[in-house]
């Protein structure tokens, strides 16, 4: 991605929880996200790195420590990781026992993703076929049908030459978190035994939220010693120093595919704000990739007091990302959204309308609002009209 040789496709739950961990779920999870990813590959022209927000997704920062319902105020929820979201006293104390069950809960969704990306589910064609079906069926998905076209264009093409590639039927997919209690993270850090280097066996990658990046924080000291490919979120306020003196303190031997820069600006800012950024640190020579998560900037409550976010805003952030890095000849490398494999009502909008009197209807979110496989499909195609624009 820092060569711009690559497109990182980055998603999955908000905050997962312990009775998540189910083979229904990893698997329209993982649908989802292999069907955007053949959109985007395609259209890119470069291969997709497919990486989940899974297996290790289940703590949350939170801007407000309690909760106030009806009178009573009672901790936060914070994330499986921590306690639990029922609100009682006994639900939201802290358990340390829920580390362990996170870890448990961890190995049995990389098992089950392991077995779907490994066991012919992942099939290049069968994929490609899923996503005709939401063209046909979805009034947002018929826009896209000269895209799907090509795509079976190009498919029929390699079949009728012989090609069938062993790549055509798995993938690679790899796991990531947000590596927020670092009495877990610490834990399950390793040295390996090849190198004598130490990495974080709790994920392929982590990242450093927005909250935690203090320069003389824990979080930027542990992600220091670790060897992991590793993120880090930049909201709005962020400055070129302190962009150029997390570039020193993460990556100083600016090696290619150590860092990633997560934007989280809002639709209404990124235009204003990620340029900036993005020039004094390309003027630097530092190797560094650019991915735009579109949803955290984007958060608003509804008048029935749901927290969501609008489709629309998102879709136009992936536009803001991308014309900034095309007016500086830099590389957008990637989106990272948080998505559902379900038909979840969390975010308004999209081909299959939903309003905000309609968020009721299904809000099963442990945290924030994600985007439903239509919506995720939607994204899809557009960023890959993006690329190709």
């Amino acid at each position: 991605m820092a060569r711009g040789e690559a497109f990182v496709l980055q998603g999955g739950d908000c905050a997962e929880t312990f009775s998540g961990a189910t083979a229904d779920n990893v698997r329209q999870k993982l649908k989802t996200l292999l069907q955007m990813a053949i959109v985007l590959t395609y259209a890119g022209r470069v291969p997709v790195v497919k990486i989940g927000r899974v297996a290790g997704q289940f703590a949350k920062p939170r801007s407000k420590g309690t909760e106030v319902r009806n009178g009573v105020e009672l901790p936060a929820y914070r994330g499986d990781m921590v306690n639990g979201f029922d609100f009682t006293a006994e639900a939201r104390n802290p358990d340390p026992w829920r580390l362990l069950k996170a870890y448990h809960s961890s190995a049995v969704t990389l098992n089950l993703a392991r077995a779907f990306t490994k066991g012919g589910y992942a099939d290049l064609r069968q994929v490609h076929a899923w996503n005709q079906d939401f063209v046909a069926e979805s009034p947002a998905g018929r826009r896209y049908e000269q895209l799907a076209r090509e795509i079976d264009q190009a498919l029929a093409f390699m079949r009728a030459c012989g090609a069938d590639p062993e790549e055509f039927h798995t993938v690679e997919f790899y796991s990531s978190h947000e590596a927020l209690i670092l009495d877990y993270d610490r834990a399950l850090t390793r040295i390996d035994s090849r190198t004598g280097l130490p990495y974080d066996v709790s994920a392929h990658m982590v990242w450093i939220g927005e909250r935690t990046r203090q320069l003389d924080g824990a979080h930027v000291d542990f992600f220091a010693k670790i060897r992991n490919p590793i993120g880090v979120k930049l909201g709005p306020t962020t400055t070129p120093d302190e962009a150029l003196a997390l570039i020193d303190r993460l990556n100083p031997a600016n090696e290619a595919g150590r860092l990633t820069f997560i934007t989280r600006m809002g639709a209404s800012k990124i235009r204003e704000h990620l340029p900036a950024l993005v020039k004094e640190v390309t003027a630097t020579g530092a190797r560094v990739a650019w991915i735009c998560d579109p949803m955290h900037g984007n958060t608003f409550e509804a008048p029935s007091g749901h927290k969501t976010r609008r489709l629309d805003d998102v879709l136009d952030e992936v536009a803001g990302f991308f014309e900034v890095h095309r007016s500086l000849g830099t590389h957008p490398g990637g989106i990272h959204i948080e998505f559902t494999g379900d038909d979840v009502t969390e975010c308004v909008g999209g081909g299959h309308e939903i309003g905000e009197t309609d968020l009721a209807t299904r809000y099963e979110t442990a945290c924030d609002p994600r985007l439903n496989r239509s919506q995720s499909l939607d994204l899809a195609f557009r960023v890959a009209e993006l690329y190709r624009g």
